[in-house]
C-alpha cells in the first residue's frame, strides 16, 4: 500500500467516525437513545479502523522502518484527532442529553 493510500485511509475512516458520531448526537437529542448507541458504536469501529492504521505506522517507524510525513500525513493525523476529540466530546454530551431526557419524563410526572 502506498503511503497516500495509507494517508486516505485513515482521513477516511476518520471522517466517517465524524459523521457517523454527530448523527448518534442528533439521533440523541431527538430522545431516540438506542439508535444514537448503536450509532455511536458504529462511528468507534471507524474510528478503530483509522487509530489502528496510525498504531501500525508508529510501530513499523518504532522498528526503524521510517515512513515520508508530507501535508498529507500531517492532514490525516489531523483528521484523527479531530475525530478523537469529536468522539469523546458526544459521548459526554449523549449522556448529558440522557439526563436531561430523565429530568423531563420526571417533572411531568
Amino acid at each position: 500500500m502506498t503511503n497516500e493510500q495509507v494517508v486516505f485511509k485513515i482521513i477516511t475512516a476518520a471522517g466517517n467516525a465524524k459523521g457517523i458520531a454527530f448523527e448518534a448526537l442528533a439521533l440523541a437529542r431527538e430522545g431516540k437513545f438506542d439508535q444514537a448507541d448503536e450509532k455511536l458504536k458504529e462511528a468507534k469501529e471507524f474510528f478503530h479502523e483509522a487509530h489502528d492504521i496510525q498504531t501500525e505506522l508508529i510501530t513499523k517507524e518504532a522498528q526503524g522502518e521510517k515512513t515520508e510525513v508530507g501535508i498529507l500525513m500531517v492532514h490525516a493525523q489531523d483528521h484523527l484527532t479531530s475525530a478523537t476529540l469529536t468522539k469523546d466530546l458526544i459521548e459526554e454530551m449523549i449522556k448529558t442529553q440522557k439526563e436531561l431526557h430523565e429530568l423531563k419524563k420526571e417533572s411531568v410526572v
